[in-house]
This record gives C-alpha cells, structure tokens and sequence, in this order.
C-alpha cells in the first residue's frame, strides 16, 4: 500500500497473521465450491403471491448433484412475505471452470481498529441492490463505525447479518482491479464494545460474482474510501473463457 493509513489494530490473537490469512483463503475456496456455495447457484424461483413452494416436489427427477432449498424476502412495494426456492448444483458450469480468487498479498497495514458505537434503536438504512433496478431495501444497521484513513474520517455503515456485522465497501479499484459493484468485508468484535477490527486483507468478492442469481447490497455513499484499498480478493478466475455473469 503505497499511502499511510492510520490507526492500525493491534496483532490480538494470531502468532502469524498471514498463515491465518492463508487459512482463510483455503476455507474460501472449499466454500465457493461446495455443495451449496456461491458457485453451485443455478437458479433462483419466486412463487406467486400466496403461495409456498413445495422443495422436495421441485427436486423430483432431478440430477443427484441438485439440492433443492428456500428462500424468502419482503417485496419492497407491498411489505408482504414472498417465498422461492434455490437450485444448487454441485456439478455447475460455473464450479467445472472455476480456478481462483486472485488476491492482493497480504498487508498488516490493512489491518485497522476502529470505534463502534451502537445506536438506540434498530435504525434501517436503504441499500440500493444490483438486481433492483437502482431500487434499494432497508437494512439494520446496528451502529456506527468510525476511523481515519489515510488522514480522511470515515463514518461506516455495516448491517446486521444474522448476528456478523457486514460491510459493505466500494473503492477506486472497482471495477478494474476489484469487482465492480465492492466488495463485502465481517467486521471483527473485540473485549471492548466500542472498538471493531476491520481485516480488509479479508474483503472478499460478493456472492453476485460468482452467480447471477444473487442480489447483491451495493455500497453507500458513506461507505466508498477515496484511496485504493489494495488488500483482501480482487476478482474471479474462471477457465476457458468463461464468465459467472452467464
């Protein structure tokens, strides 16, 4: 990294960060392609209005790599429940050709403590969503995450996912170096409730690009840095040309 970025974390539990950080990229890869990673996505099925769809029905006469699950959102015009099912295939295009994540090295500078501080109440905050056509739903965002980077203050907004919260970030490397709609990143909790890591050797590429199928959250205003931040994946390595965007 070729600028100053200040407030770097303390080195908390790990004896060598960058074995850890190797481990992380092991685990990576064994998720994006197993049975039900991101890779494995073939299709996503929205039922009518009212309706539950039936998975095991839907898995009938299918191929024995298909796993049959459901999903369910809120429509944003109508605030009412919708349900549908997911197809993964464990034997998709997408994981045949699949070769890597390439990766920045990795960089203790990236490695950055900052102050968290919970609000009152469970605020929401409009995520615009890639598929949505520049529509955007309300996440929870649980707190406020601040920190200085590269002499420039930064307040962050990370939602509540499932318990983990999660960043989402955006960049001048989207786009060219990165994945162009940002990149997602788990924000670390520490003994002290008011301090948050934020491992950005850790960003990784959203699930929307490894499948189609997915709607991604895009970033907030307030959450694009004005430098590069060359730590964590960049993009996808497929071979024979092929592209998850199919």
């Amino acid at each position: 990294m070729s600028t100053a970025v200040s407030q770097p974390a303390p080195d908390h539990v790990s004896i060598d960060p960058a074995a850890e950080w190797d481990a992380w990229r092991a685990e990576r890869h064994r998720a994006l392609t197993s049975p039900t990673g991101n890779l494995a996505l073939v299709e996503t099925r929205w039922a009518p209005a009212g309706e539950l769809p039936d998975a095991a029905d839907a898995r009938t006469g299918l191929a024995d790599t298909v796993t049959v699950t459901t999903l369910q959102r809120t429509d944003r015009v109508t605030g009412e429940d919708e349900h549908g099912l997911r197809f993964w295939d464990a034997d998709s295009p997408a994981i045949r050709h699949f070769d890597r994540v390439d990766t920045f090295p990795y960089d203790p500078a990236w490695v950055l403590e900052a102050s968290y501080k919970p609000v009152a109440d469970a605020r929401r905050i409009a995520f615009e969503h890639i598929r949505d056509n520049g529509g955007s739903r309300d996440l929870v965002v649980p707190g406020d995450i601040t920190l200085t980077v590269d002499g420039r203050a930064y307040t962050l907004s990370a939602f509540d996912d499932d318990g983990t919260l999660l960043l989402v970030f955006g960049d001048p490397t989207n786009g060219d170096v990165t994945y162009g709609a940002g990149r997602f990143l788990f924000v670390r909790r520490t003994d002290d409730e008011s301090r948050v890591v934020l491992d950005f050797n850790q960003a990784f590429v959203p699930p929307c690009g490894f499948s189609d199928q997915y709607n991604c959250p895009m970033p907030p205003r307030q959450n694009r840095f004005h430098l590069p931040v060359e730590a964590g994946e960049k993009l996808p390595v497929f071979r024979d040309g092929f592209d998850a965007q199919h």
